[in-house]
């Protein structure tokens, strides 16, 4: 099985276009050590030609632009994209069908909650009719498996996973399972799984359940503490309130993926403002001596 980080990055890649905290602007001034980072999405492969889009972000086009295997081969309009899978419903996750418009019909699987956001708040299903259409595929929250045409030897389970719908939701205060899902993606023929849930605000039995049969985990790597956007002045929110465990602390990403001693373990998703980015950072190295990396755009994982 083959896994692409087309983005590693939160909501505004990194470093954000409007952002001058100490990471952006150390950045811009050539004083940074790390790299740019667009806003996440993952594709997953069995034979490195036909690929399954986990997440649209606004960036997929500079993301398709920097992944040859997945750019047109043979006829006029062509992709290696066979299908998306939405996590979630929040904008950039999904913003990134817009993009591919010009296209054939879009595969889209999701949950039953993720397809009423983008038929309502957010309505890029009905906007696309008009384009390229949507086939909606609906997703179930019971681990039962399901394989996707065109994407051989691959299997997948989704649970639900404790999270608000996006700000514009017509339920954002009334959470429903499916408005954000875990996923575990196994390769049929050899049994090799990855554990992908990039937003991760508690660890439920099913979580721990899956991250500790599996091969590799790409989970939430959004912020350090709790208080990091706080205490920049940039948000009076902490990160456990809008759906995302700080590595650091009691009980933090570091505890629990130090209770995973058999899997690869790698941070996705990872805010602006995170001190991680900085690989020259003592909160990198932390992450370094506890056996955690740390996504970027174009790694490439085969299982």
């Amino acid at each position: 099985m083959k896994i692409r980080v087309l983005g590693a990055g939160a909501g505004g890649g990194f470093p954000q276009w409007n952002c001058n905290c100490d990471n952006c602007g150390r950045y811009r001034r050539g004083e940074f050590n790390g790299k740019a980072r667009t806003q996440s999405s993952i594709a997953v492969s069995s034979d490195g030609r036909n690929w399954l889009l986990f997440n649209t972000s606004p960036d997929i086009r500079a993301q398709q632009e920097a992944f040859p295997a997945i750019q047109p081969k043979t006829g006029i309009r062509d992709t290696g994209i066979k299908a998306v899978l939405l996590i979630d419903s929040q904008i950039d996750h999904t913003t990134g069908m817009l993009m591919l418009r010009e296209g054939k019909p879009l595969e889209v699987y999701c949950t039953e909650m993720v397809k009423q956001d983008l038929t309502s708040g957010f309505p890029l299903f009905t906007m696309l009719k008009d384009y390229c259409t949507i086939n909606h595929h609906p997703i179930a929250c019971d681990e039962t498996p399901f394989e996707i045409p065109g994407i051989d030897d691959i299997r997948i389970y989704a649970h639900a996973l404790k999270s608000k719908a996006p700000p514009y939701s017509p339920h954002r205060h009334d959470p429903h399972d499916g408005d954000n899902i875990g996923v575990v993606v196994e390769q049929i023929s050899t049994g090799k799984k990855l554990y992908y849930a990039p937003g991760l605000g508690e660890i439920e039995p099913q979580v721990m359940a899956a991250m500790q049969n599996v091969d590799c985990l790409m989970v939430d790597g959004t912020f350090w503490t709790d208080d990091e956007m706080v205490v920049r002045n940039i948000s009076h929110k902490h990160a456990r309130e809008i759906g995302h465990l700080p590595q650091s602390g009691a009980g933090g990403m570091i505890d629990v993926l130090n209770g995973v001693p058999n899997a690869r373990k790698i941070l996705i998703h990872i805010n602006n403002t995170n001190p991680i980015l900085d690989e020259d950072s003592p909160e990198r190295k932390t992450l370094d001596a506890n056996g955690i990396e740390v996504a970027y755009d174009g790694l490439e994982i085969d299982l």
